[in-house]
């Protein structure tokens, strides 16, 4: 019974972390895109945006995380044998890499808070996109265990990279094309009003 009761808390966490992790680095990304704002508008935000990173990572991120790992361990607790597998081993490494991630995410967060962090908007929604991957490869170790299929997995893996890569190059594009519309709308207009006000 005790399984089940872990194994049940441990999903809950890993859903409340993961979320947590996602949404933290998006929000590194409006911070740092916030310092293309005029002032007072890119202290605002910059303030706001700071309040609810530690918020997120505090009282949501921090809790997934502890609660993750303790049900991990107390189900480790109910199965020691299965600390021989080889697909354990490589699911904790990953498990290690996430933790790494999750404490850098934090220290992130303090440089940004101090205004020491040169990370672009772009920048950050690559690393936005880790979690993802380790998630992908836990949850196949978790349930396929030593029977992951090694080559469907690395493409599959591969085409994510892919994919991701693709998709954060073209919505960069995108940006910088609006940008220049927009840019280019607003002189458009200046020299309207400019013309309008000569022409009185």
């Amino acid at each position: 019974m005790a399984y089940f009761w872990f194994k049940a808390f441990h999903i809950i966490g890993v859903v409340v972390w993961f979320a947590g992790l996602f949404y933290l680095v998006r929000l590194f990304v409006y911070h740092a895109e916030a310092s293309q704002e005029p002032e007072p508008a890119q202290t605002i935000l910059k303030n706001q945006y700071q309040i609810m990173e530690k918020r997120l990572y505090n009282i949501i991120t921090m809790p997934g995380m502890v609660v993750t790992v303790a049900m991990a361990i107390g189900l480790l607790t109910t199965e020691p044998g299965v600390l021989k597998s080889g697909w354990m081993h490589i699911k904790l490494a990953f498990v290690a890499v996430l933790l790494v991630y999750h404490f850098y995410c934090g220290r992130l967060m303090g440089q940004l808070e101090k205004g020491q962090c040169n990370w672009s908007g772009q920048q950050f929604r690559a690393l936005n996109e880790a979690p993802t991957l380790l998630l992908l490869v836990i949850v196949l170790l978790a349930v396929f265990k030593n029977n992951i299929p090694t080559d469907i997995t690395g493409w599959l893996i591969a085409g994510m990279v892919i994919a991701m890569t693709a998709s954060i190059h073209l919505y960069a594009k995108k940006r910088k094309r609006d940008k220049e519309k927009r840019l280019a709308a607003e002189a458009s207009k200046a020299d309207e009003e400019m013309t309008g006000q000569l022409s009185t």
